[in-house]
């Protein structure tokens, strides 16, 4: 598995594509969270949505021993790609005490 950074689009938002490494995007959702409320998980495609499920889910065990865990708000987000548009899946993440 080729292990590609994460994309970091804004301070509060993450790209994630089919090449994500889960642990790598885990460990950025994990660092954000630590110093912010919240953060935004950005993904096209089934397979990276796919990396990107599987990173939150290792995010949570990251952040457990520093008490805190995050809820999940999906929505769908439409982006230009050259001269079509594609739908994708961005997932709102809020801090909460675990």
């Amino acid at each position: 598995m080729i292990d590609q950074p994460v994309k970091q689009i804004t301070t509060n938002t993450l790209k994630v594509s089919a090449k994500s490494n889960p642990n790598s995007v885990a460990g950025a959702v994990a660092a954000v969270l630590r110093e912010r409320d919240s953060i935004e998980v950005q993904a096209v495609g089934a397979a990276a949505v796919n990396q990107a499920v599987k990173s939150l889910a290792i995010a949570r065990s990251y952040l457990k021993g520093d008490g805190i865990d995050f809820v999940c708000v999906p929505s769908f987000m439409t982006i230009a790609v050259g001269d079509e548009e594609r739908t994708g899946i961005s997932i709102a993440l809020e801090r909460r005490k675990a």
